[in-house]
């Protein structure tokens, strides 16, 4: 981080030192003086310079710039990488910027589910028809453009960083495999913000989420803080707990997937989404030239590669693994999900309410589909027409007249009969 702000500062004097030069060139006066006298000549006049035309000369600076600031953005900005993928899921090399909004329909296309609109993206070719991955992890770190992996993975520009969630592909996860038991857990530990479904309340039910639970979970034997370096980190400022909490939170759901291999094998496919702000709190404490900026950063690299490795080993390589590196968002995230005490009656025992839900088994109202409003009107206008049409029909039976319709009504006449 550092040496990228060094960058930038170099970058903007280049650029200052170029315009300032460019500007500044004025014409020159091209005479010689000589002594005057009768055979002696004032002045030698030399063919003069073509000078540039004032109005080019501003859309070239301004076209170099702004060709500049799009080579700084690609080098510095946020960015999007694939840390694990199968081989039919291809992602193509190359520096093309995806929106930030734009990455729950990445996610799903990378699961072979469709999207509304067409992602106008190069990065993701075409995959199979008769594959698709078994999970799909997406991590969001905030604090930071980019983080130090090998320069084999694929990694792409983020542009529009604004605030996302995969709760549309939870959605679709639901409804195509509402049969199954499929896996989803969406977690953000330093906003106490949780969503399971599915399997998920099992395989993580011992999970901590509350930073109450991680600390406790810090203090008992195997935690980070036993087996990581920490160098310069404290155990006693509130900044690297929150860090060292969310480090842990990757541990135990690895170690709980090693013990829940048999997630692999469901027909369905599983989606986990986690997002840390660990990071950030660093920044805001020490800074991003600080040596515990420097160890949290080494700490979280690794940290996320071996998280890669393992969900990689539970899933035999069928799962995808992204990470999304934030430096901060363009706006604030509003969000409609569940908090840590809407999780269901699984877990409500281990968390203690506030004396508005007492009383209360988190009566949520169900989510509706995005085609709930085109059903609803399709049965509404359906209902309409059948009730018209019995009530027309009805009224035409009551006023049939025997005489002018059917033989049926014709032959109970008694002048017929006794024909």
């Amino acid at each position: 981080m550092a040496r990228n702000g060094q960058m930038s500062e170099t970058f903007m004097k280049f650029l200052s030192t170029f315009v300032s030069a460019e500007l500044s060139q004025k014409p020159r006066h091209d005479a010689r003086r000589h002594a005057v006298g009768p055979c002696h000549v004032t002045g030698v006049a030399r063919k003069p310079v073509h000078q540039k035309n004032p109005a080019e000369m501003n859309r070239t600076i301004i076209k170099t710039v702004f060709a500049l600031l799009g080579l700084l953005s690609g080098v510095l900005g946020d960015s999007l990488t694939v840390l694990r993928s199968p081989p039919y899921v291809t992602f193509q090399d190359g520096q093309w910027p995806i929106s930030g909004e734009k990455v729950p329909d990445l996610v799903a296309l990378t699961m072979g589910f469709s999207i509304r609109e067409d992602l106008d993206w190069p990065g993701l070719a075409a995959g199979s028809l008769f594959q698709r991955p078994r999970a799909n992890a997406l991590i969001v770190v905030r604090g930071l453009d980019s983080l130090d992996f090998p320069k084999n993975i694929s990694s792409y520009p983020l542009e529009n960083p604004v605030p996302f969630t995969l709760d549309s592909v939870a959605n679709t996860v639901h409804t195509l495999f509402a049969g199954s038991t499929p896996v989803v857990l969406q977690l953000a530990p330093s906003e106490e913000r949780l969503y399971m479904m599915g399997m998920a309340n099992t395989v993580f039910e011992d999970l901590p989420v509350t930073l109450q639970q991680i600390r406790g979970r810090l203090s008992q034997d195997g935690s980070v803080l036993t087996s990581l370096p920490l160098i310069s980190l404290s155990r006693n400022n509130e900044a690297d707990l929150l860090f060292l909490s969310e480090v842990q939170v990757l541990y135990d759901i690895s170690a709980l997937l090693q013990k829940h291999k048999h997630l692999a094998k469901d027909p369905a496919p599983d989606l986990y989404s986690l997002e840390l702000a660990g990071l950030e709190e660093i920044v805001r404490r020490y800074g991003t030239d600080s040596p515990q900026f420097a160890d949290a950063t080494r700490i979280l690299t690794s940290t996320l590669q071996k998280f890669a490795d393992d969900v990689a080993n539970v899933y035999a390589n069928n799962a995808v693994v992204e990470v999304v590196t934030v430096k901060t968002f363009e706006a604030p995230l509003t969000r409609k999900s569940r908090s840590i005490l809407q999780i269901g009656t699984r877990r409500k025992n281990r968390f203690k309410t506030t004396s508005s839900n007492q009383g209360s088994l988190y009566n949520l109202a169900y989510k509706y589909d995005y085609d709930y409003a085109v059903v609803f009107n399709i049965v509404l206008w359906l209902m309409i027409v059948l009730a018209l049409a019995v009530i027309v029909i009805s009224y035409n039976l009551w006023n049939m007249d025997p005489g002018y319709d059917s033989i049926i009504y014709r032959m109970t006449n008694q002048k017929i009969r006794l024909d």
